[in-house]
C-alpha cells in the first residue's frame, strides 16, 4: 500500500511540475499531447499560399464537382436551404401556420417523383393506396397505421402534411434525414392525386372532362 501511495504521490508531482494547476500562466511554450490537434495541416480562407500556382488558398470549385447546396426552383422563385421559407419549413415565414399549398409547381414529373419516392418510403406502411394496409400491418409488425384517406388527414394542409414528413408525429418516425426536401413535397402531390382518387366526386373534375369520364 506504501508503494502506491508513494508512486502517486510522485506521478501527481511530475504531472503538476509538467504541467501545472489549471489557469496557470507560464513563459515557456506550453506542452501539446496531441499537437497535430493544436497545429492543424490545413489552409486558412484568403491567406497566401505557396502550394498553388496562384498564391491564393481560396480557390475556386474544380470542373465538375457538385456544390453543397443549390436552389430550390419554386412557384415564387430560388429558394436555398440557408433561408427561412416555406419550402424548407411547411409555415408562412416569421408565424407557426402552415402552408395551404404545395409550393413547387405541380407537374407531371412531380407527381411522377412523388409516386416513386412514396412507393419507396411510404408505401410500406400506409400501403399502395394510401389506405394504411401496407406490408408491415399485414405481417403484423405494426398493429395501427394511419388510413391516409381519413378526414383528418385529408383536411390538413399540404404545409402539415410536409411537416409530419419531415418530423414525424405519434407513431410515424421522421423522415427529413431520408428524403430532400423536393421529394417530401412530391410526394405530398402525390399523396392529394391519391386522396383524389379515392375520395374525389364528378364536382372535382374540370368541366372539360366530365364528358370523357361518363363515356
Amino acid at each position: 500500500m506504501r508503494y502506491f501511495l508513494a508512486i502517486l504521490v510522485v506521478s501527481t508531482v511530475a504531472v503538476i511540475g509538467m504541467l501545472g494547476f489549471q489557469g496557470s500562466h507560464f513563459r515557456k511554450p506550453p506542452l501539446y499531447i496531441f499537437p497535430d490537434m493544436e497545429f492543424q495541416l490545413k489552409l486558412r480562407p484568403q491567406k497566401p499560399s505557396g502550394f498553388f500556382a496562384n498564391g491564393r488558398t481560396s480557390q475556386l470549385p474544380v470542373a465538375g464537382t457538385i456544390p453543397r447546396s443549390a436552389p430550390i426552383q419554386t412557384a415564387a422563385g430560388e429558394v436555398y436551404p440557408y433561408e427561412d421559407a416555406p419550402v424548407m419549413t411547411g409555415r408562412t415565414t416569421g408565424t407557426t401556420n402552415f402552408v395551404e399549398s404545395d409550393p413547387l409547381p405541380i407537374t407531371v414529373a412531380l407527381l411522377k417523383r412523388g409516386q416513386q419516392r412514396f412507393t419507396i418510403n411510404c408505401s410500406p406502411c400506409h400501403g399502395q393506396l394510401a389506405d394504411g394496409n401496407g406490408i408491415t400491418k399485414k405481417i403484423g409488425a405494426m398493429a395501427v397505421v394511419a388510413n391516409l384517406h381519413d378526414a383528418r388527414i385529408v383536411k390538413m394542409t399540404d404545409g402539415e402534411l410536409f411537416y409530419v414528413i419531415t418530423n414525424g408525429r405519434n407513431l410515424m418516425g421522421a423522415y427529413g434525414a431520408n428524403v430532400t426536401v423536393e421529394d417530401r413535397w412530391a410526394i405530398v402531390a402525390y399523396l392529394r392525386a391519391l386522396q383524389f382518387s379515392q375520395l374525389g366526386s364528378m364536382d372535382d373534375v374540370p368541366e372539360a372532362l366530365r364528358a370523357s369520364l361518363k363515356k
